[in-house]
């Protein structure tokens, strides 16, 4: 039996010890990152997601950043008892939230709680994301006296191969609601770094009661979620904030002089403390609103409350009436000062606060216009007013947030007509307005139901 040459079999072992090492040092490279994860190259599109989402929440955990998930689509996916989520600790082979195909997922940041730092976008390069950040006009600088450009950041992006997050920062406004600014691409960025158009924010500004958040797992990726679901979904799709129009503003009182008589301020100071209440209570009663009449002219026009309108005037629905609504001023403080019409045809309240009252408009809608009722009580004639179809979006008025007509001028110029940026003072709510129309005369024998007055 011939002798086996052992250097030959040093060297075979060598060869192959060399090959394998070199098949392990392949197989590192294209299917596992340098961190230890997958190589996406690799990867599905919907563990893709996943990945990239848990890349992105090391990235903010490491800066501290208090993120939480406003993903409509992923949101819409979780049960209504979020706490089942915790019995998921790994992502495991059945990923339901963060492996749905998707393009981007998104995040919310609250500013407050962040202090801006320049080396995130450098960190964001070390973990091979590809970095967008978005700046805008700080509103809560601008007023009157100065009409800021200071801008802030309003949005990141952070893209890696085929997936993307989205992170909307938050500010606090003075009304305790949160702001977010819209999305607006400078002439120099990449208008393809991401399908800008299927983000699901930034389309337009959108405001938001603040929410409480609630810390969960998804997908085994500890996350940080609005603990009421359902509420925020529903807030998404009714976001929509219309700032202030501070420049007209500034051009109006400059035509004419603000009144800065004592009285004026007075009327002012009770107007707001008016609106507050009234605010507080519809919102008890789930009752949506909106600011009509003078009231809305006051904010469109010149950014405050009009000083000789001497009342606040509110809009609702009639679909949203509740029976309730003058027991529930009324344990506000509130007294019912009159109450004409019926919940079927023209109804509106008034309350009394001081020297300024609360008039609330029931609006009812008809196929291609809506209308609210007047009545004369020493006559009991009727009068309609005719306005275009709106929608509702949120502002800002005396540090509160509210809602108006989105579509503010066509309700105005129904109401006022064209001239309404001209202030008048003598006002005939039976003949002024541009949009009233004659409505018949309730029937005499309806009148202690129609006709109250206290």
């Amino acid at each position: 039996m011939p002798r086996i040459n052992k250097s030959v079999i040093v060297a075979l072992l060598t060869v192959t010890s060399s090959v394998f090492l070199l098949f392990q040092l392949y197989y590192y490279k294209q299917y596992l990152s340098k961190d230890g994860v997958r190589n996406f190259n690799s990867l599905s599109a919907n563990d893709a997601q996943w990945q990239v989402v848990k890349k992105f929440l090391d990235l903010v955990g490491r800066h501290n950043l208090p993120v939480y998930l406003i993903d409509p689509v992923t949101l819409g996916l979780l049960t209504p008892d979020t706490q089942q989520l915790r019995e998921s600790d790994t992502k495991g082979p059945d990923c339901k939230y963060f492996c749905a195909r998707r393009e981007f997922t998104t995040f919310a940041l609250l500013a407050k709680l962040w202090k801006y730092d320049a080396v995130l976008a450098k960190s964001a390069a070390e973990k091979g994301f590809e970095f967008l950040e978005l700046r805008g006009k700080d509103p809560r600088l601008a007023g009157m006296d100065d009409l800021s450009g200071t801008e802030i950041p309003l949005h990141f992006i952070f893209r890696l191969q085929s997936h993307a997050v989205h992170l909307v920062v938050f500010y606090e406004r003075s009304g305790n609601y949160l702001w977010h600014g819209p999305l607006r691409l400078k002439p120099n960025m990449d208008r393809k770094f991401v399908p800008f158009r299927k983000l699901d924010f930034g389309h337009q500004a959108g405001a938001y009661d603040r929410p409480e958040l609630l810390l969960t797992s998804i997908d085994g990726l500890e996350i940080r979620i609005p603990k009421n679901v359902s509420r925020f979904l529903g807030e998404v799709t009714n976001s929509r904030f219309l700032e202030c129009r501070y420049k007209e503003a500034r051009a109006f009182y400059q035509l004419y002089p603000d009144d800065t008589s004592q009285e004026a301020m007075e009327f002012r100071k009770n107007a707001k403390t008016l609106l507050h209440l009234a605010a507080r209570t519809l919102n008890n009663l789930g009752m949506r609103f909106w600011l009509s009449s003078g009231t809305c002219l006051g904010w469109f026009r010149q950014c405050s409350v009009i000083p000789h309108s001497k009342d606040v005037d509110l809009g609702i629905w009639i679909k949203d009436y509740r029976s309730d609504i003058i027991p529930a001023f009324q344990r506000a403080g509130l007294p019912l000062k009159h109450k004409f019409g019926k919940e079927e045809d023209s109804l509106e309240l008034s309350f009394q606060a001081q020297d300024v009252k609360l008039d609330i408009f029931f609006f009812y809608e008809e196929e291609d216009h809506v209308w609210n009722g007047g009545t004369q009580a020493k006559s009991g004639k009727k009068f309609k007013y005719m306005f275009p179809k709106f929608t509702l979006c949120w502002t800002e008025l005396v540090e509160l947030k509210v809602q108006v007509p989105c579509e503010t001028m066509d309700y105005i110029e129904a109401n006022y007509g064209k001239s309404w940026n001209v202030p008048v003072k003598t006002w005939d709510w039976k003949s002024s307005p541009a949009n009233v129309q004659e409505n018949g005369v309730w029937p005499v024998g309806e009148w202690d139901d129609v006709i109250q007055v206290y």
